[in-house]
């Protein structure tokens, strides 16, 4: 038996322009290529240039969690490519930025010599927001999931961005962590669908955060240092 692989691409941040010329060859390519979730924007343009693909979207209805989930994608992967499948495995975004299965993957790879894993650099939305925003990261820039906001205990000294804030409750929960440390009113920048012709970005009070009406898995938070 041949030895498996997977080959990691990122989708990009949101328009399919973004999505590199690399990774775009890769999914052509492709003998099986796998997406996390087909619920990302650049999806469409992958369905009209007739790139067949299979996606992790039945698992996210059986899961109680995500880090439950995430672990099943990771290991259905190295099982799969451990039988000798040459997969690719397309993530939102880059690979690299808050992508916890590819951080499985890696730690599953390193034990094993019957897989190969390759990982491919992608443009995140980090980038986007960089431009928007007038953020330069050199002045210093902390990126949490919003489930991982509750583990501060103290105000970054940076600028802090928050993702996947996904639904009201996250964002309520994020809320309510911030305000340990953070005035009930400090403004702070809601970003929705970053890179796409009907993006939002705009200054609200914290308090305000779970109100806001387009609160999906495309929201982003920004909360500046001198908030």
């Amino acid at each position: 038996m041949s030895m498996g692989s997977i080959q990691v691409i990122g989708l990009g941040p949101g328009r399919a322009g973004l999505i590199t010329r690399e990774a775009w060859e890769l999914m052509k390519g492709a003998k099986q290529l796998i997406l996390r979730t087909s619920v990302h924007p650049t999806v469409e343009a992958v369905k009209k240039a007739g790139i067949k693909f299979a996606t992790y979207d039945k698992l996210y209805e059986k899961a109680p969690n995500f880090e439950t989930l995430y672990q099943a994608i990771a290991d259905d992967l190295v099982r799969r490519a451990a039988m000798g499948e040459q997969i690719v495995y397309a993530v939102p975004g880059s690979p690299l930025v808050a992508e916890r299965t590819v951080v499985l993957l890696r730690e599953q790879a390193q034990k094993r010599v019957d897989i190969d894993l390759v990982i491919h650099p992608g443009m995140s939305f980090v980038e986007v927001l960089y431009t928007r925003l007038g953020v330069d990261p050199v002045e210093g820039l902390v990126i949490l999931d919003a489930e991982d906001v509750a583990k501060l205990h103290e105000r970054p000294f940076t600028n802090l961005v928050i993702t996947q804030v996904y639904d009201e409750r996250t964002a309520s929960d994020c809320k309510l962590s911030l305000m340990e440390f953070l005035p009930d009113d400090a403004p702070v920048t809601f970003i929705h669908n970053l890179a796409l012709p009907d993006e939002s970005v705009r200054t609200i009070y914290l308090y305000e955060l779970d109100r806001q009406k387009d609160i999906d898995h495309l929201t982003t938070l920004f909360v500046p240092r001198k908030a």
